[in-house]
């Protein structure tokens, strides 16, 4: 068994897929434009209403383009290329006599992915680490490495269909119609105390609670003392010592993703979205093996479908009323769409030759995207926003967050390209394959001396 062992290593050189690197790359600084709002901003003062950031032009333009075209796709790509990395991963496990080291190897290092995922957590204090719900759902594709790709692609649209359905309280068709009903029982309620009609104790209530969620959209009345309070807290703990902002992430990340069951949902829409993924990569999509004209049919369609979903969203968003959006019930197929777009585009870009040359630099970023997810977490909240470092938390508009994460995703880029002149992986991508393989990687690039005079003509 050690024999076998030692045959295998982390895929390297000639082996790698660029088109894959490219994209993992420009996924790893893309998240970048989704997060920094809740790194640098008091979250609970816009939360019920983005507008209580900044509702410049340039805001409402930044805000929709990122809306329409990049949220949750950045995600998308990640989940996507995972999948096709378990069957990267686990090539040699695919034959009926498949080695049981392969198993070992690829459990170790997913559980050593969920490790980083609650050091980013609770040691740096990023709430929105996706680390640790990527690893544990790892853990539950395995099993599927050789599950036929019409049948991932099937496992791949649960999730969409389940969101489009929706649940009693939640989104989806159900939801929608919840939704639509309520506002038909307060506009009767509504008419009825105008008429002078005695209500209800219940619909007294009724009619209140619907009075502060319009409140809540009511840019010219303050916050809800609830809202008020939460505001508050933040701000004291951004304010403070580096002990408190860390717990009040802990408390932030237990009601979000532990007692709010948010966990458990970004598993429930990543373990398809991955399942898609392996089934693009068996259909040799992801990794660039289809032609030129079959990626620009597909970027053209699914740009088509969902970036036209979700802007139709975005139209009825910017109508403010309290009717529910189309977001509602196709919210989870626009993101997908969206994200299939990016995979037809970057791959008909890296088919040609200025395509390849814009793209080239992304390469680096993604063969270090793990070290560059968690610097950059360490960049924004311990320096970028902290008080102790540039003080910026709470002064950035949409706009200014924008320019803001693109001045430090094109620092990491250039980091990263310099960085792999000299070594041949991140620093944390080498500590996490040298601990999954239980050996010492190479981690410094070997120099290539200039041949003498002789050697060039011998």
């Amino acid at each position: 068994m050690a024999g076998e062992v030692a045959e295998f290593g982390p895929v390297r050189g000639r082996a790698r897929i660029d088109v894959i690197d490219v994209m993992r790359g420009i996924a790893i600084l893309g998240i970048l434009y989704m997060n920094i709002p809740f790194m640098g901003t008091n979250v609970s003062s816009w939360m019920h209403d983005f507008r209580r950031l900044s509702w410049s032009a340039a805001d409402q333009t930044t805000w929709a383009t990122i809306q329409i075209f990049w949220e949750g796709t950045q995600r998308g790509l990640f989940e996507l290329l995972f999948g096709a990395g378990v069957l990267v991963f686990t090539a040699k496990a695919m034959k009926p006599d498949d080695p049981v080291a392969v198993a070992d190897l690829y459990y170790r290092r997913n559980l050593l992915l969920v490790l980083f995922g609650l050091t980013d957590i609770f040691v740096i204090g990023w709430v929105g680490d996706i680390l640790l719900a990527y690893g544990l759902c790892a853990l539950l594709l395995f099993p599927f490495r050789k599950t036929p790709p019409k049948v991932l692609l099937a496992m791949g649209m649960a999730f969409a269909a389940l969101m489009a359905v929706g649940w009693p309280g939640g989104g989806g068709v159900i939801g929608y119609q919840e939704r639509v009903e309520r506002i038909h029982k307060v506009e009767a309620l509504q008419k009825k105390r105008a008429e002078g009609v005695k209500l209800s104790g219940e619909d007294k209530k009724t009619l209140d609670k619907w009075q502060e969620k319009v409140d809540a959209h009511d840019l010219s009345k303050p916050p809800s003392k609830e809202a008020q309070v939460a505001i508050d807290a933040e701000r004291k703990a951004r304010a403070g010592w580096p002990h408190q902002y860390v717990m009040f992430a802990w408390f932030i990340w237990n009601k979000v993703f532990g007692d709010g069951n948010g966990l458990f949902f970004t598993m429930l829409e990543a373990v398809p979205a991955m399942c898609l993924g392996m089934a693009l990569f068996k259909w040799g999509v992801i990794q660039g093996g289809r032609s030129m004209g079959f990626y620009a049919g597909l970027a053209i369609v699914a740009y088509g479908v969902g970036c036209g979903l979700r802007a139709w969203d975005v139209a009825e968003i910017y109508k403010f009323t309290p009717w529910p959006t189309p977001g509602t019930i196709a919210g989870e197929f626009a993101r997908l769409a969206v994200t299939v777009g990016h995979v037809g585009l970057f791959n008909l870009l890296m088919k040609t030759q200025a395509g390849r040359t814009v793209l080239s630099p992304f390469k680096a970023a993604g063969r270090m995207a793990f070290s560059i997810y968690i610097l950059t977490s360490i960049v924004t909240l311990w320096f970028v926003f902290a008080p102790w470092g540039l003080g910026l938390w709470g002064k950035f508009g949409w706009t200014e967050l924008a320019i803001a994460a693109t001045v430090i995703d094109v620092v990491m880029l250039v980091l990263a390209n310099v960085w792999l002149r000299f070594f041949l992986s991140g620093p944390l991508e080498w500590i996490w394959r040298s601990l999954t393989y239980w050996k010492r990687q190479p981690f410094l690039r070997p120099q290539v001396s200039e041949p003498s005079a002789t050697a060039a003509f011998a």
